[in-house]
């Protein structure tokens, strides 16, 4: 089947240019002499993730347990999921999907930890534990050295938790004096670090910079957008993501209608929401839920019902998380059609 066979709107990968941002970034990380963990919510496919593992990557990243327990059922069996786990329900599963895989999780509170810590000695399971800080995200995590070692203090004693060390994002240089005094108190109570995680698509050096032994990196497999925009290094030609799709309607000189809004892209502000590969000078200007409304001004062609373009999505893991499948292309033949597995998995 050729792609123009397709039909529209259908989300697409060359499978070519997507192997080699997956070469190129264990190699960059090799060459940092830092670990790479991805982080699969920017696909959601566990044929990708497989890929990432075999390029080099140590494990995986998974920012939520359903997206953790499509891939242990893929058979990847070294997860990092960097999220406070809360909840009766949750601490469950989290307990039978550590029965199966090394799983790792991030806390940022006794609380938390205490939860983790009576479910898994309750269903005979056990995690390994980083500590998350805040080191200027505004996000989860503690807010000073301090109060990651009176945690640290709490999760050594605890049952179940095998305590390994603490995380952030992004990475940044202001980060490394939090990093290291955190660090320095630990030691000083006789509490090894073994892991230092950062995170950041981008901060891979920042990550080596200030210390770091593992990065969580993601959207490089896509190198969306959102990234290439205003980046000289980073051209449309290293995406690999495309949503083509028809055009619908012609309805006056200087506009047209595509059959994907934002259903199909995601309403991600801000425009214009999409890169047309073939006409480039041509901009998705606003969306209904099922519509793309196209400004093409600013091009000479003209364009015909029936005639299909080609879109790079402002926000690629956004957008796939839309959609059933992704269809892998090799020299405009369908090589391949992945099922968007952890599509969905919020919880």
């Amino acid at each position: 089947m050729l792609v123009d066979d397709l039909d529209t709107p259908a989300v697409i990968c060359d499978l070519d240019v997507l192997e080699r941002n997956l070469r190129e970034m264990a190699a960059y990380c090799r060459d940092l002499g830092i670990l790479l963990r991805p982080h699969t919510k920017s696909h959601k496919i566990p044929e990708i993730a497989h890929w990432q593992l075999a390029s080099g990557a140590i494990g995986i990243c998974c920012q939520k347990l359903g997206e953790a327990e499509v891939m242990v059922a893929a058979g990847i069996r070294d997860i990092l999921i960097p999220y406070n786990i809360v909840g009766k329900a949750k601490l469950e599963r989290l307990a039978r999907l550590a029965r199966r895989a090394a799983i790792t999780v991030a806390v940022d509170s006794e609380e938390t930890a205490r939860g983790i810590a009576e479910q898994l000695q309750a269903d005979g399971a056990r995690v390994r534990v980083l500590i998350e800080l805040d080191t200027g995200a505004r996000r989860c995590g503690v807010q000073s050295p301090e109060e990651a070692r009176a945690l640290a203090r709490v999760l050594v004693r605890l049952p179940s938790l095998d305590f390994q060390g603490i995380m952030t994002y992004p990475s940044r240089p202001e980060a490394k004096t939090f990093l290291e005094e955190t660090i320095r108190l630990l030691e000083a109570d006789g509490i090894p670090v073994a892991t230092i995680s950062g995170g950041g698509t981008g901060l891979e050096e920042i990550s080596r910079e200030i210390g770091c032994t593992e990065h969580r990196s993601g959207s490089y497999v896509w190198e969306g957008r959102s990234r290439v925009r205003g980046r000289e290094d980073l051209h449309p030609d290293r995406c690999p993501l495309r949503v083509v799709c028809s055009v619908v309607s012609t309805p006056a000189p200087g506009r047209i209608i595509i059959d994907g809004g934002m259903k199909t892209f995601a309403s991600y502000p801000p425009v214009p929401y999409g890169y047309c590969v073939e006409y480039p000078e041509i901009q998705i200007y606003a969306m209904s839920v099922e519509h793309g409304h196209v400004d093409t001004s600013a091009s000479d062609h003209r364009f015909r019902v029936g005639e299909r373009l080609s879109f790079i999505p402002l926000h690629q893991e956004m957008c796939l998380n839309l959609h059933d499948e992704l269809v892998g292309v090799r020299s405009g033949k369908v090589e391949v059609t992945w099922p968007v597995a952890a599509r969905g998995k919020v919880k």
